[in-house]
């Protein structure tokens, strides 16, 4: 039986973080490092679970096919997310969203306003707990709602697509601010944000990050 070998996945250049506000150089290239480690180990797992799966090995009982297999979730979800979160951002950007744009008006029909949105989505990224935080898009009913995900693949809505993805893991923050600082972080992250990227996620059918759309 001949078994498809799976496609690698490519590190993804990010042209867009030069000159973030308060998010440093550095910090940006330690994070791209890590982000680089997730896209290796996706690889390397898919390699090594093709192997067992030519041995015949595939296999529920299987120590090491499972336990690869369930890691296999962890570094994908670390992948997806960091080109997420890297493609939204961007320096020179506003605060928040323009009036009238399509972002505005589904945040306001689903919290109130931008504002009150983005008072929930910071509550969620303060939260005790390293994670993530996501402004998704409910694909069968338009609604969009904010989630928490922790270890990357816990807590991501099956079929939603992610419009805004903020890293609160203390990798994403800690060379420019202390543990104890991710408010300031957070600040920062929200001087950053690409609304142009966003509105393009919303108008999109699909979910688009940078390796889905080369």
């Amino acid at each position: 039986m001949i078994h498809a070998q799976a496609k690698g996945y490519q590190e993804q250049r990010f042209l867009n973080l030069e000159g973030l506000d308060g998010i440093s150089p550095g910090q940006i290239a330690e994070h791209l490092a890590l982000y680089g480690g997730y896209v290796k180990q996706v690889n390397a797992l898919n390699d090594q679970l093709t192997a067992l799966r030519a041995q015949g090995r595939a296999s529920g009982r299987d120590a090491e096919f499972a336990e690869l297999t369930r890691r296999l979730g962890f570094e994908y979800n670390g992948m997806i997310l960091h080109e997420y979160y890297f493609s939204n951002l961007r320096s020179g950007s506003d605060p928040r969203p323009p009036a009238g744009s399509s972002i505005t008006q589904a945040l306001t029909g689903a919290f109130g306003s931008v504002e009150r949105w983005q008072t929930d989505f910071r509550a969620i990224g303060g939260m005790r707990g390293v994670g993530w935080v996501l402004l998704c898009q409910d694909s069968a009913t338009g609604r969009l709602t904010n989630h928490w995900v922790t270890l990357h693949h816990v807590g991501v809505p099956a079929g939603f697509k992610p419009l805004l993805v903020m890293d609160v893991w203390e990798h994403a923050f800690m060379r420019d601010y202390a543990a104890t600082e991710r408010g300031r972080y957070i600040d920062a992250f929200f001087r950053n944000v690409a609304w142009p990227a966003i509105e393009r996620r919303l108008r999109e059918p699909g979910a688009l990050r940078p390796a889905a759309a080369a």
